[in-house]
């Protein structure tokens, strides 16, 4: 593969660190069981010193709770259970104190079915937002209008006896799309953003950011060529169909430029969530040219397969399509099984999140680092009796849904709760599980071999690494399960080479391409874990890592 060149200057979020709190999951400030606003400023100082350069803030919004924030009624307003916008304004003025950066959600595809505006728009087939969203008529025999499917299971459309029409919801039926073919619904959107920018935000990431358009045409889905098992379950019918006509519409393009104008009058940065057939390619597509959005991630990490080969197809292929964009990664979020039981599979320790933290920060491009993998958390497994995702409610047993990733951050092994509410009260949301407990801030603090000492001092070490932050990228030949990458700095500066053990046995490994070099310290990986070069050979212990400096 090819060096892929990389621009001389660096805004934070170019090479940048993103940390995501899960707001209802983070911390509770008020006893009641739930993460809120405030929670989140008493915990800002734990953030600032885990050393990541950004938060991003899942919806905290006005809602119904039907999908935990992800269906919005009010655009502009603090749900009750989270806070208040007074809340929010000083959550923004401590992250700055604390050289934070603050970027949120914002889910622009669909609303809640409790918004004023849907509320106004199914009232009739004529009033001032009956075309506010996507509204069909049925087929002659009562059916839906074609064959769209939603991520969630069932068909994607909706029966409103009100205006006897259809409507169309990708997601939960109390979910409805907006119609982005509608101008005032684009210009309504783009004021809610301007809201935000104006109160300090320094970003956006940008929910279902694909989901945007529709094909006007209603033409049904074809049959996949290929089942799509990156952005959902196999489980899932939604995985049988090729997604031409139901979302990445071409008219989407213009939109993101509309967006990308009105962030660059503030100097907001964006990230986009893409899940699609062409996932990678639209990703490309999505930040090229400078004036769409600046970054994009999608699903392509985030699954099970965490084999060398498999990270290098996904990013190689990015790599290749990608012009003058800019990628993002992650390994974990709020919306899959957490990487320690994902990645490490059941029997792999807390300690396999170093690498799998090192392996992310060592890609070309920016990163996302979700709340508690810090931890060495695993995936919490949640009886069915307390499971609240709907998603996993309708495709249980197969799939357990998104609860046992997000189960409350533990703070203190010893409070009730593991420290999660302030003020003891309710009990959480969410049960805490006892091997989270074992695991929590305190005792992670207190072992300094812990995964979130090392995440400290990786974090700290690589910001000193301009060759990671910013440099080209290529991989180098090696076998299973071992992955190996060059970085180098532009204008032929610093020159890393990291090599991982992805496997649970120690490999010895001979890497012929590898340029001669010298081990590099101050990373947190362990004497044990650096590994010895003898010319072109390298032993790395399960699951290690060796960070060399090149030499000319």
């Amino acid at each position: 593969m090819s060096l892929i060149s990389s621009g001389p200057q660096r805004p934070w979020w170019r090479g940048g660190v993103i940390y995501q709190i899960y707001p209802r999951s983070f911390a509770d400030h008020d006893g009641d069981g739930v993460g809120d606003l405030p929670g989140i400023i008493d915990r800002l100082p734990y953030i600032a010193e885990l050393g990541v350069d950004a938060v991003w803030i899942s919806p905290f919004f006005r809602s119904p709770m039907k999908d935990f924030g992800y269906d919005i009624s009010d655009y502009r307003d603090v749900d009750p259970m989270f806070g208040t916008l007074a809340d929010f304004d000083r959550l923004v003025a401590q992250a700055h104190a604390l050289g934070l950066k603050v970027v949120i959600d914002q889910v622009l595809s669909h609303t809640s079915d409790e918004s004023a505006w849907f509320k106004e728009s199914r009232a009739s087939r004529d009033n001032a937002k009956a075309d506010w969203y996507v509204w069909a008529d049925p087929r002659p025999d009562g059916t839906p209008p074609n064959n769209w499917l939603s991520v969630f299971g069932g068909s994607a459309w909706q029966w409103d006896a009100r205006r006897r029409q259809y409507f169309l919801h990708n997601f939960l039926a109390s979910q409805p799309d907006l119609n982005f073919h509608c101008e005032a619904v684009q210009q309504q959107l783009l004021d809610d953003v301007r809201f935000w920018l104006q109160r300090g935000v320094d970003g956006f990431r940008f929910d279902a950011c694909n989901f945007h358009f529709h094909d006007p045409l209603l033409r049904d889905n074809p049959p996949a060529l290929v089942r799509d098992t990156k952005s959902v379950q196999e489980s899932n019918p939604y995985g049988m169909q090729r997604h031409l006509y139901d979302k990445t519409q071409p008219e989407n393009l213009r939109f993101l430029e509309r967006l990308r104008a009105l962030l660059n009058e503030h100097g907001a940065t964006s990230l986009g969530e893409v899940g699609c057939d062409t996932t990678l390619a639209t990703m490309a597509a999505y930040t090229a040219g400078g004036n769409k959005l600046h970054m994009a991630y999608g699903f392509n990490l985030l699954t099970t397969d965490s084999s060398a080969g498999y990270i290098r197809s996904q990013v190689s292929e990015l790599e290749q399509a990608l012009s003058d964009g800019w990628p993002c990664w992650s390994v974990g979020n709020h919306d899959v099984m957490r990487v320690r039981s994902r990645w490490g599979g059941p029997d792999a320790p807390p300690h396999y999140n170093k690498l799998a933290m090192a392996v992310l920060l060592s890609l070309r491009g920016s990163a996302c680092w979700y709340q508690g993998d810090e931890l060495g958390l695993p995936e919490a497994d949640v009886p069915y009796e307390q499971l609240r995702d709907p998603y996993g409610l309708a495709f249980w047993p197969e799939f357990k849904g998104r609860d046992g990733c997000r189960t409350p951050m533990p703070w203190a092994h010893a409070l009730p709760d593991a420290g999660f509410s302030r003020v003891p009260g309710s009990a959480p949301w969410l049960p805490v599980p006892p091997e989270h407990a074992a695991l929590a801030v305190d005792v992670n603090h207190d072992d300094p071999d812990s995964v979130l000492n090392f995440a400290r001092r990786f974090l700290a070490w690589r910001k000193q690494q301009p060759a990671l932050l910013d440099g080209e990228m290529r991989f180098l030949d090696a076998p299973e399960p071992v992955l190996a990458i060059e970085r180098r700095s532009a204008e032929g500066g610093q020159r890393v080479l990291a090599v991982f053990n992805l496997g649970g046995e120690p490999v010895t490994v001979s890497l012929p391409e590898a340029p001669a070099g010298r081990p590099l310290a101050g990373h947190g990986f362990g004497p044990a874990q650096t590994g010895a070069r003898e010319g072109a050979t390298f032993h790395l212990p399960a699951w290690g890592a060796c960070f060399q400096t090149l030499l000319d």
